[in-house]
């Protein structure tokens, strides 16, 4: 089972999650500091497919750190492992999320 057992399996989800909140935490920031970055400019062509580009790049981008390896291993056979990774994964994200409204709750 490529060593995942049932505590590597939830390190992998918890690292896989880290993974996507640190990328959706490095957009944020770029989102956020886009006018001090690229200045104020109103480029009305631009501006929506950059927009899309990074919507394209952010699906694949967390798609690929979400499902990459739970469907390697529902592929070779180990299809409850790959579910309890992808369920793992999940759960890790949920709690993340959970975290981040209760910090949100707690500064208002």
């Amino acid at each position: 089972m490529d060593n995942l057992k049932n505590g590597n399996l939830f390190k992998v989800a918890a690292l896989k999650a880290a993974g996507v909140f640190a990328y959706l935490f490095a957009v944020s920031l770029i989102i956020n500091n886009g006018p001090k970055i690229f200045g104020e400019k109103d480029n009305k062509l631009l501006m929506p497919i950059i927009f899309l580009l990074l919507f394209v790049l952010s699906a694949l981008t967390t798609g690929y750190l979400i499902l990459g390896k739970p469907l390697m291993l529902y592929l070779d056979n180990e299809k409850k492992a790959g579910l309890k990774l992808l369920f793992y994964t999940g759960l890790c994200l949920a709690v993340l999320l959970f975290i981040m409204g209760l910090i949100l709750y707690l500064i208002k």
